[in-house]
């Protein structure tokens, strides 16, 4: 039998109209066709998501894994920091006592410099009455020296022309010469820096002058003196002495050699 699509519809358009327990089974069985339909659909939604959270767990899974094994170093290294900061901390509690143990010897040694400084204090206290003391010997002893200086000056002065004069006889009588005592005065200071009387013993033999110093000790300066006495002389008088001589009974090294070099003659076996 061959239908008319067009009575069909018309047919099934009535029926909607009219039967409403038809008009719900068709409305039912297009809902849930339409339902199966997005049941497949969420279906497969659901397995893509599915698989997705399967991916993102494995992933995570991994890093978890990873941050596992970072922490475990983070808590390995923390581990050794610990052992460090004991150790630290052991070293620290030994500087301190070694700390202690220098500030007790620095109280101790400002002690024994506060004691040494007094015991200073007091041995400067007594070097200064030591000083003094001292200053007032060096005074008296000063004194004493000025009075045996004096002493000594006026004693040497008159032994000295004793011996002079006593040594003069003696040339006078072995050698058979005639000192005579020549005096001058020295204007321009020639002979001792400044002007002064200048005196020296001189002996005449067959024509020849001798200018003779007797001492009882021949030093340098004064071998000296004696050749400025000559020169002196020989200017004053017109004429150069024959010969310098010194006697003496003791005549020092350094004598000697000024003499031979100033051509004075040096007598010593008197």
């Amino acid at each position: 039998m061959v239908v008319d699509l067009s009575q069909l519809k018309a047919a099934l358009l009535k029926l909607l109209k009219e039967d409403e327990e038809f008009r719900y089974a068709v409305a039912g069985l297009i809902g849930l066709e339409e339902i199966l339909k997005r049941l497949d659909r969420h279906e497969e939604e659901l397995v893509k998501i599915w698989e997705e959270l399967a991916r993102l767990r494995e992933d995570m899974n991994k890093r978890f894994e990873h941050y596992d094994q970072l922490f475990a170093e983070v808590f390995k290294r923390f581990e050794k920091y610990d052992q460090l900061f004991a150790e630290i901390l052991k070293k620290l509690e030994q500087h301190d006592q070694l700390f202690a143990e220098i500030l007790k010897r620095l109280e101790q040694h400002d002690q024994l410099f506060a004691e040494i400084f007094k015991r200073l204090d007091r041995h400067e206290e007594r070097i200064g009455r030591v000083e003094e003391e001292l200053a007032r010997l060096r005074a008296e002893v000063e004194r004493g020296f000025r009075r045996l200086d004096a002493l000594g000056a006026r004693w040497g002065v008159m032994t000295e022309k004793a011996f002079r004069d006593g040594l003069r006889g003696v040339v006078e009588r072995e050698l058979g010469l005639k000192v005579e005592r020549w005096t001058t005065y020295d204007e321009e200071g020639r002979v001792f820096g400044f002007p002064s009387e200048v005196e020296v013993d001189v002996a005449v033999k067959d024509g020849k002058v001798i200018l003779i110093e007797i001492t009882s000790h021949a030093r340098p300066y004064e071998v000296s003196l004696f050749k400025k006495k000559a020169d002196l002389y020989a200017e004053k008088e017109g004429r150069r002495p024959d010969r310098l001589v010194i006697i003496t009974p003791y005549a020092e090294e350094d004598a000697k050699k000024v003499a031979e070099r100033l051509g004075i003659e040096i007598y010593t076996g008197v």
